[in-house]
Formats: structure tokens, C-alpha cells, sequence
């Protein structure tokens, strides 16, 4: 949040159930949710500043430079790049932040982590997506066509 000067607004794609938008709604004065599942938004969270709509990514209503940050969680890797940046960079307000959020693999202790990564390595490895493979590599192989800064701590 240190990163963000002014908090007016911000726009959180590919919401879900407003697990990030809920975290966010104590920082923003606005927080604009957005998912292509009426069903994911249907059990999201309410607050007096949140603003929910189903909204594919190509098609959405939001002026140009309306936001000063953007984030999508676990979600990235099912879009389509070109069309997500495009909106990105029109909504955006100039210098602000685009936020690309997710989690990898639990850990637990060594035993358990064997057992983790051989069934995702050579058991359901074959019946997911292709796309999943960007948060397997910790989404350092999808294009990205903007500024990267030092992710912080957690």
C-alpha cells in the first residue's frame, strides 16, 4: 500500500469472491471488482465501497485513467495478455500500479512437500490447464510489458 499515493480507487480483475477486494476495501475509498462469474461474485463480500460486476475482460465500461491500482490474484494466468494490458494501460492512471498476486505450492515440512509436489509433478500434472504452468513458474514467464519493481517482503 506504501507503493500507492493516492487511494481514490482501485480496480480488482478477476475478483472471485472478493477475497483481495475485502483486504482492499480498508485502503481504497472505491473498489471496483470485477469476474466473468456471476457465481463467484454471488458469494462475495459485501461492503458500503465495493462496486461488483460481471465483466469479461475486453468488454469493460470503466473510463480511461480511473484507477490508481489494479490487482489481479491467481488469476492472470487464464487471460488473455494483450487484451489485459491494453485495459490496463487505459485505466490506469499515469505512474500507478498494476499488482499481479499468487500463491505457489503449500509447504508444510520436508515429508509433506515430497508428497505435494510428486502429486503435482507426476500425478494431476497431465489433467491441468496449460496455462497453470505461469503460477508454477511464479509468473517470471509471462509477458509483462511494464516497469517491474522489487516485490516486498512478506
Amino acid at each position: 500500500m506504501s507503493l500507492v499515493p493516492l487511494k481514490q480507487a482501485v480496480w480488482d480483475f478477476g475478483t472471485g469472491n472478493g477475497q483481495v477486494a475485502k483486504v482492499l476495501a480498508n485502503h481504497f475509498d472505491k473498489v471496483h471488482a470485477t469476474d466473468i462469474s456471476e457465481l463467484q461474485l454471488s458469494h462475495s463480500v459485501k461492503k458500503e465501497n465495493f462496486f461488483y460486476a460481471v465483466s469479461a475482460l475486453e468488454k469493460t465500461l470503466f473510463s480511461d485513467n480511473s484507477f490508481d491500482l489494479i490487482t489481479v490474484a491467481q488469476a492472470i494466468h487464464w487471460f488473455d495478455f494483450e487484451a489485459f494490458y491494453s485495459e490496463v494501460k487505459r485505466t490506469l492512471k499515469h505512474g500507478d500500479l498494476l499488482a499481479v498476486i499468487g500463491y505457489g505450492l503449500l509447504k508444510i515440512n520436508v515429508d509433506a512437500d515430497k508428497i505435494i509436489n510428486h502429486l503435482n509433478t507426476w500425478i494431476i500434472h497431465d489433467y491441468r490447464d496449460k496455462e497453470r504452468r505461469y503460477r508454477n513458474e511464479n509468473y517470471l514467464t509471462i509477458p509483462f510489458p511494464f516497469k517491474e519493481i522489487k516485490k516486498p517482503a512478506i
